[in-house]
C-alpha cells in the first residue's frame, strides 16, 4: 500500500471512529484533504486525497450525503477499505460540468 493510500485510509478510520460518517450525525463530514494538493500527471485525481477536480470543486457546496459518497469513491480509487458506516452512501450523484 502506498504512503498516500495509507494516509487517506488512516484519515477515514479516524473520521469513522469519531462518528463523522454516521448518516444520523449532525456533524459536518470533514474534508479528506491531507494537505498534499497535487494532481496526478494525467490530472485524473489529487495525489493526496484521491478526489477528482469535480469532487474538489463540489465539496464546499455538497451536503453530508454527497460528501459521504465522495469519501466512498476516493477510498475505492485509493484501494482502501470503505468503513461499514459508509456502506449505504450514495456515490452515484455526479456534479454537472460547468
Amino acid at each position: 500500500m502506498s504512503d498516500a493510500t495509507e494516509s487517506i485510509a488512516a484519515r477515514a478510520r479516524l473520521m469513522d471512529d469519531a462518528g463523522y460518517f454516521d448518516p444520523n450525525s449532525d456533524e459536518v463530514v470533514p474534508s479528506p484533504c491531507i494537505s498534499v494538493c497535487r494532481m496526478t500527471e494525467d490530472r485524473s485525481r489529487c495525489e493526496g486525497c484521491f478526489r477528482t477536480i469535480d469532487e474538489i470543486r463540489a465539496w464546499s457546496g455538497a451536503d453530508s450525503a454527497r460528501r459521504r459518497g465522495i469519501w466512498v469513491l476516493l477510498l475505492q480509487r485509493a484501494g482502501a477499505a470503505v468503513p461499514p458506516s459508509l456502506a449505504g452512501a450514495d456515490c452515484g450523484a455526479k456534479e454537472p460540468h460547468a
